[in-house]
């Protein structure tokens, strides 16, 4: 069992453990931000998440809610399901520019791509 990044403690990529770092750390793992954008719109069963994810073992899946829960973003109520927490709601307002920023990035790859295929 892996252990959830937390800040102050080394984290990949880092040996202080900054708090940027342990996020980095936590959301780059596999299946970590899909699970975070799939609870968006509210609260599912773990059965649910999986279908939402498409793919993901209920191993995996179990880890990362375990990892997102140890890190303040999920939580789970006995009746509703999972859940983000005013932390993992505010990640997801604060990734809506970063979403919108890379749609206009994949745009302009899509018109370099183009221009160099028509010189």
């Amino acid at each position: 069992m892996t252990r959830t990044p937390k800040p102050g403690t080394r984290v990949r990529g880092s040996r202080t453990g900054r708090p940027i770092m342990a996020l980095i750390d936590l959301l780059g793992r596999r299946w970590a931000l899909r699970v975070v954008w799939e609870l968006r719109a509210g609260r599912l069963s773990f059965r649910a998440v999986q279908a939402a994810c498409g793919g993901v073992s209920p191993t995996v899946l179990n880890e990362r809610l375990r990892e997102l829960r140890d890190g303040g973003l999920v939580d789970l109520h006995d009746t509703d399901g999972y859940g983000l927490t005013a932390l993992g709601r505010e990640l997801l307002e604060r990734f809506l520019p970063v979403l919108e920023w890379s749609e206009r990035w994949a745009r302009a790859g899509v018109r370099a791509r183009t221009r160099a295929r028509t010189r």
